[in-house]
């Protein structure tokens, strides 16, 4: 095991691949002279040559088709956006194109294509720089969106995503890139699809993924000391979503709250919340609580982004209500 920063565990995740396949190759904005816009490029260029990590023009549409056209001719592109607020500009080529190829084509295209790039709130950028994503991306068949949360998940999923032949959302945040956790050394891959539970307990189960799951954390460590005990999932990919691990653990702890860093309408915790009513309704002692941010565009002011933003407070008040303890 290595310590790394989550921005090096993704720059090495890249760096890795691409020395074992040549097809793959990174471009974006800055992730080449500038050694990218949060450093998770540095050095790269310097390894791999300015015909494998390209600085691109400020036009995402045009890079990002540029990117699916190559997929589509043997390549396994690697597309950096800044934010994926600016994914926006080029999501006609995402759903569009990247997503919907292999089926419009009868099976004769693959688009082996990784989008990578932060997600969700990062602090005071306002509203157009706030933005969560994923369940925008879940939602398109031929995608798969994939959030972690650590610098370990963060390399062996990225690793995982370029190896696989669809086109993959990897969402990350600009207030994790300096993250420090543990990595194990040497050949390292996480599946897709596959939930991870970062805490045992029997008396309710949270779900969440990316940076607002450390408020789960934080909420477990408060509510043990009243004796009640958290089992925490990280969902690490949203789509595919593994719902069999959500389902064992609600049918033992038979609650369930759900923390997720998105508006409240139509989201990733409104489709957990559907599958479990619907398959293990029965296993249910309460309502599930599901824990958004406002309804609102984010804020710029900090003392109303703290108050648009779930945090662990939250939880805990959630987990008491499903324990009949508010």
């Amino acid at each position: 095991m290595k310590t790394l920063q989550f921005r090096e565990a993704v720059c090495e995740a890249m760096s890795e691949e691409m020395r074992r396949d040549e097809s793959i190759y990174l471009m974006g904005e800055e992730v080449a002279e500038y050694n990218g816009a949060y450093k998770a490029s540095k050095g790269m260029l310097d390894e791999f040559g300015a015909k494998r990590v390209i600085d691109t023009p400020i036009s995402e549409n045009g890079f990002t088709g540029i990117a699916i056209g190559s997929a589509m001719n043997g390549n396994r592109p690697i597309v950096e956006y800044m934010t994926f607020n600016f994914s926006l500009v080029a999501i006609d080529q995402i759903i569009n194109n990247a997503a919907k190829m292999r089926q419009m084509s009868g099976g004769q295209f693959n688009i082996p294509i990784v989008f990578r790039g932060p997600t969700a709130s990062a602090g005071q950028l306002a509203a157009t720089h706030s933005q969560a994503f994923e369940s925008w991306y879940a939602n398109c068949p031929g995608l798969k969106v994939v959030v972690p949360s650590n610098p370990a998940d963060a390399k062996g999923l990225l690793k995982s995503a370029i190896r696989d032949n669809d086109p993959v959302i990897f969402m990350e945040s600009e207030q994790m890139y300096g993250d420090k956790g543990e990595v194990p050394e040497g050949e390292y891959l996480i599946p897709l699809g596959v939930a991870d539970i970062k805490r045992k307990g029997k008396d309710v189960t949270i779900v969440s993924f990316g940076k607002i799951i450390k408020e789960a954390y934080k909420a477990a460590e408060t509510l043990a000391e009243e004796g009640i005990e958290c089992e925490i999932i990280d969902l690490r990919t949203v789509r595919p979503l593994d719902y069999e691990a959500i389902f064992e653990s609600v049918k033992k702890t038979n609650r369930l709250v759900i923390l997720e860093e998105a508006w409240p309408f139509g989201n990733v915790s409104t489709e957990i919340t559907y599958q479990v009513q619907n398959q293990i309704f029965d296993y249910l002692d309460a309502p599930i609580v599901k824990i958004n941010t406002a309804d609102t565009p984010a804020p710029f002011s900090p003392n109303l982004l703290e108050e648009w933003l779930p945090n662990s407070e939250d939880v805990v008040k959630a987990v008491k209500k499903v324990l009949y303890r508010d």
